[in-house]
């Protein structure tokens, strides 16, 4: 993986550090606007430092708040049950409010449930792991 590093072009490299910079910034949003799914693009935003930065990529290993996730998911690729039920059910929660907030707007709220449905779907998708 080094090896592949190191042939990598210095604009290939950019491209990915922008791609997990944005990643970063919209996992960031995601925390605070409902419906936008923070895990995913923290998720993309490892993989893409690990390609062109390794020094940001161990600085999000390291994080206090968002390293344990990463080393779960880079050490077994799964999640508990417990994670998949907390995601699904805070993601219906903050929807949910978000849909009542839209009351009367149609197109809107049929937008937010396909949202919710897929950032659903992603989750319940990826493998379970036992504790």
């Amino acid at each position: 993986m080094a090896e592949a590093r190191q042939h990598r072009s210095r604009w290939v490299r950019g491209l990915l550090w922008l791609g997990g910079t944005v990643s970063l910034a919209l996992a960031a949003l995601g925390v605070v606007l409902p419906g936008l799914p923070t895990t995913p693009f923290v998720l993309l935003a490892a993989a893409c430092y690990a390609q062109a930065s390794p020094r940001l990529h161990q600085w999000m290993l390291n994080h206090r708040w968002i390293g344990p996730m990463l080393r779960d998911w880079e050490r077994d690729r799964s999640l508990t049950r417990r994670s998949k039920t907390v995601a699904v059910l805070s993601m219906a929660v903050m929807v949910s409010l978000s849909i009542w907030s839209f009351r009367g707007r149609v197109a809107v709220q049929l937008v937010l449930l396909a949202t919710a449905a897929v950032g659903a779907w992603v989750v319940l998708r990826l493998p379970t792991r036992k504790r």
